[in-house]
């Protein structure tokens, strides 16, 4: 088990003291962007295989229990966050690794999935943590998942700040007619709902679905069974 708390602890203090404050500016002046996000994707690998590894041989420390009756609801969170994840990444924005000139068209870049929210891809990953999380409910399950929902959640924050503190005016033009929570935006009446299935498309929809189908039928073969 402190394998596994080692590793949730590098994972998410290589994000939030490196990552997620002013030492990745020095870092990045010293070392240079591309140089800079090499080093950071390979220690994040290192991190995300150790985390998996030690999870696979933690010890079964049980807590409040498998929840076997929440399943069906914890595919149903699990299919948003998978929506969240695969149309996120196939819809770069602003908030997105590399992305920050997209800034520069103002609201009118504003399309698709960031109408609902501008993190898509972090807070699919939240949903999808959050639900093995509530549904495992072991000791180990509580350390993994719990860290990467913590890591999704405050990740969102953290990038608002690094890009308001990188690029100002533009940054708060884009946070005007956005929000880090989904659906904020649009519920306060600073974006419209109206377009973004239309936005999106059939062809990113159509991938996600097809994304979600697949790891549903190999979880149960590769990962774990899921009845």
């Amino acid at each position: 088990m402190w394998s596994l708390i080692a590793a949730s602890a590098y994972f998410l203090l290589m994000h939030f003291v490196v990552s997620g404050t002013r030492l990745r500016d020095a870092l990045v002046a010293r070392m240079g962007e591309g140089a800079y996000r090499g080093a950071f994707s390979a220690a994040s690998f290192v991190g995300i295989f150790w985390m998996g590894y030690a999870y696979t041989i933690a010890p079964a420390v049980e807590l409040w229990g498998l929840q076997l009756p929440l399943r069906p609801a914890a595919f149903a969170v699990v299919f948003v966050g998978a929506l969240l994840v695969v149309i996120g990444v196939a819809s770069p924005g602003p908030t997105s690794v590399g992305m920050e000139g997209r800034l520069a068209q103002g609201p009118d870049g504003v399309r698709g999935i960031h109408r609902i929210t501008r993190h898509p891809f972090l807070w699919g990953v939240a949903l999808w943590a959050l639900a093995h999380l509530v549904v495992n409910g072991d000791a180990a399950s509580l350390i993994l998942f719990g860290s990467l929902l913590l890591l999704a959640l405050l990740g969102t924050v953290s990038i608002d700040a690094k890009r308001r503190r990188r690029c100002g005016e533009e940054w708060q033009r884009f946070a005007a007619v956005t929000s880090n929570v989904p659906f904020a935006a649009i519920a306060s009446g600073r974006n419209q709902l109206a377009p973004v299935l239309r936005e999106i498309g059939i062809v990113r929809l159509g991938i996600a679905v097809a994304v979600y189908a697949l790891l549903f039928v190999l979880h149960g073969r590769v990962i774990a069974p899921l009845t």
